[in-house]
């Protein structure tokens, strides 16, 4: 465990996942007036258990469930975006916002958590290249392409359990431009939760590396959440990363887990891709069971230990910690800067693979239904109704 710690001393732990910012609004409606995250102990993370467990970097999860889809999707992201700032402005002695690699390092330097965000699932950006380069303004750094639900451009992990249909075929062509357009901004692409067709065909045609910001090893743990050994070796090739998940569904497919357990999901993403495409994705307030010595943000340092203990070398422990992660972020920024003279992708999605009750067609050549609020048409036949009793009046 010194040992352990004091690795943890010289490189910042980067988590990948971590869904405090839905318990928020989960508990107390984004009013984060209404609780101190000092001593608010309701939570797997906390400020005390985010120092105890020596948390350097957090991709903090701005994510919002599928029914929110064609509806206020959208506006709650923004939301759950906004209360990630109002986070760190609160808290400034421990999270520092962060939106690159720099970033993570300064923000390491000074002991506070650098704290970037990741959109969790591919119905918050409504099939609008114009919301996510808005997002990207606002500091999101990975978006989720899916959550549970297939979106209008792609499909989800559900289509590989055969409980949901693939509408896509993987990605539409839409969907496609989502990933180039990802690449020119400098956003991560996050595979968790997608099917395998859709990580192969992101895999072959991104120009930056890929993450799995929370999946495990499918040949561990055979649920289709997590990465098949195929993938793994094609994340190699593309040298992304795969953040292991702790929650005890994908690392045994059972109610129990414990830290060996999840140290098992390191060790054989280790053997099939080397241990540079491996790092930290704990899923933690996002989940309902952990792990046996994992049960909190504050119990990290035991798999540090347990990888320790199982002969990981200083340099790959390192690796798993932060360092892969902060390779993947800089060579997607290095894209970025690469295509920096290429316009953005002002083509929208064919109105007719999103068209629903909640969505009206301006800018589209089709006839736009919902051009009148009923509303407005009845506060407009009121108001001539009154014209025309006024100018009776009168007469």
């Amino acid at each position: 465990m010194d040992r352990a710690l004091q690795l943890m001393s010289e490189t910042p732990l980067i988590d990948g996942h971590n869904d405090l910012p839905w318990q928020m609004r989960e508990r107390f409606n984004n009013q984060l007036s209404k609780v101190d995250l000092n001593t608010f102990n309701g939570t797997h993370t906390n400020i005390p258990k985010i120092k105890d467990g020596r948390l350097g970097a957090q991709f903090w999860s701005a994510y919002v469930p599928c029914d929110s889809q064609y509806k206020d999707a959208v506006r709650q992201t923004f939301e759950q975006i906004d209360v990630v700032h109002r986070m760190c402005q609160k808290y400034p002695e421990t999270f520092m916002f962060a939106s690159s690699s720099q970033d993570i390092l300064d923000a390491f330097r000074q002991k506070k958590t650098a704290s970037l965000i990741g959109v969790e699932g591919g119905h918050s950006i409504d099939s609008s290249l114009g919301t996510l380069r808005t997002m990207y303004q606002l500091g999101v750094r990975y978006l989720t392409l899916t959550h549970s639900c297939n979106t209008p451009w792609a499909d989800n992990w559900l289509v590989d359990t055969e409980s949901e249909t693939s509408q896509h075929n993987g990605l539409s062509p839409f969907g496609k431009q989502v990933i180039k357009e990802l690449n020119r901004l400098g956003m991560l692409i996050d595979l968790a939760h997608v099917p395998v067709k859709v990580m192969e065909q992101v895999l072959e045609m991104s120009q930056a590396p890929v993450i799995f910001s929370h999946s495990s090893a499918y040949e561990i743990c055979k649920h289709k959440r997590n990465v098949p050994d195929d993938i793994l070796r094609k994340v190699k090739e593309k040298q992304g990363i795969v953040m292991v998940n702790f929650a005890n569904d994908y690392v045994t497919c059972s109610y129990t887990a414990n830290v060996a357990d999840v140290a098992n999901h390191f060790d054989h993403i280790k053997k099939i891709g080397g241990a540079d495409i491996v790092g930290f994705g704990g899923d933690y307030d996002g989940v309902p069971r952990l792990p046996e010595g994992l049960e909190d943000v504050s119990k990290v340092p035991n798999l540090v230990a347990e990888l320790l203990r199982r002969n990981w070398s200083d340099a790959e422990v390192k690796a798993a910690l932060g360092g892969n992660l902060l390779r993947v972020l800089k060579e997607t920024e290095r894209v970025r800067d690469r295509l920096i003279g290429t316009d953005p992708d002002d083509d929208p999605i064919p109105y007719a693979q999103v068209e629903n009750p909640c969505r009206t067609s301006y800018g589209y050549d089709v006839p736009n239904q919902a051009a009148l609020h009923p509303l407005t048409a009845a506060t407009l036949l009121l108001t001539v109704s009154s014209q025309v009793f006024i100018t009776l009046s009168h007469e």
